[in-house]
């Protein structure tokens, strides 16, 4: 799936304009989230998704003005029936939306937006800092900088240096935020590139599984012993398929930190509970095993009896999934898949 950042790169080297909707806050229910983003480009087709219907249409009208003078904006949104700025949609809530001009005449702009590409191609860790306009007012530029964890993109500016510095004090917990200083608002976007899925294991449900990570943009990683089963032919979409001797020691194999979501997924309960006694001593976001709840049981009591506590085994998601009673390899893949969003997505909802 094509990255956001990487269509901007294709617009802009193609000497194309566009306007870029983000959504920089939202109250009670809404669509989509701060900080999704959408491309409209001259044709008004759209890249990216701000969440449809009639608040993502009203977007794209708006865009036509955008385009016409060459200004970005703010503007907010009611997903009401009442107010002014109500559109009539059911969702209940607010957004504030900016829709910012991109001219691929603009070098710094264009250098700002091929310097996140090229970070994150690297897979290294950055955020976006966006000097956010007064709403309703239109302004030809938008202030924008790149802090990376030893790297700064953009024009000197004392505040926003500052607020650089606060983000490198904790950069893997940070979220996504606006922030007011000296009477000026910025957004602050992470962009955390280290996030890696971890299939243990190559059978069928982890065939289906890489195919849905592959469409939400998860680095994945597939690991197993038989190389009948770990090989290209059978996962075509993953960044790498690793075929090991043993799963005695996984963890040579793969680099654990808390932005790892690890799917333990093998051909039996004794490689399972291998590989789950070993992964439970890293601080990864997320550790799933699959199995019934007998057969968790089974682990969990011989892991305890080896010295794991039972808040140990609280880090653990088992039986794996959601609840969807799901049966087939494609079901159980959805199933963990909406697990690994949900895990993904709490640490925003519990900010607000």
């Amino acid at each position: 799936m094509k990255d956001i950042y990487e269509s901007m790169i294709e617009l802009l080297e193609s000497k194309e304009d566009f306007v870029l909707a983000t959504i920089l806050e939202k109250h009670g229910s809404a669509p989509r989230e701060e900080g999704a983003k959408m491309i409209i480009k001259r044709d008004f087709s759209i890249v990216g998704t701000i969440g449809g219907g009639i608040f993502e249409a009203m977007a794209i009208k708006l865009s036509s003005k955008v385009f016409q003078d060459g200004f970005s904006m703010v503007k907010s949104f009611s997903l009401t029936n009442e107010g002014a700025a109500a559109l009539g949609a059911a969702c209940g809530g607010n957004v504030k939306l900016l829709l910012e001009y991109v001219d691929y005449n603009d070098s710094k702009m264009v250098d700002i937006y091929k310097s996140a590409f090229q970070i994150k191609v690297k897979g290294d860790n950055f955020a976006v800092i966006t000097k956010i306009p007064k709403e309703d007012i239109s302004v030809r530029k938008i202030d924008k900088w790149i802090c990376g964890e030893s790297s700064f993109y953009g024009e000197e500016d004392n505040t926003v240096q500052l607020i650089c510095r606060r983000i490198r004090e904790d950069f893997k917990n940070i979220a996504m935020k606006n922030v007011n200083l000296e009477g000026e608002q910025y957004l602050i976007e992470p962009i955390l590139n280290n996030e890696i899925v971890y299939i243990i294991g190559a059978g069928h449900v982890s065939q289906k599984i890489a195919q849905i990570t592959n469409m939400l943009d998860f680095k994945t990683v597939v690991i197993d012993d038989r190389d009948e089963f770990a090989n290209r032919e059978r996962f075509k979409t993953v960044e790498e398929v690793k075929v090991i001797s043993s799963f005695e020691n996984i963890l040579q194999h793969i680099k654990v930190n808390n932005n790892s979501y690890i799917i333990i997924v093998t051909r039996g309960h004794a490689y399972d509970k291998d590989v789950l006694s070993q992964v439970l001593r890293t601080d990864a976001k997320y550790i799933g095993m699959i199995g019934s709840r007998k057969k968790r049981e089974f682990v969990y009591n011989s892991l305890l009896s080896e010295g794991y506590t039972s808040e140990d085994l609280k880090k653990v998601y088992s039986p794996i999934g959601v609840s969807i009673f799901a049966q087939t390899p494609e079901e159980i893949a959805v199933s963990i898949v909406a697990e690994l969003i949900k895990v993904k997505r709490e640490p925003l909802n519990e900010r607000r």
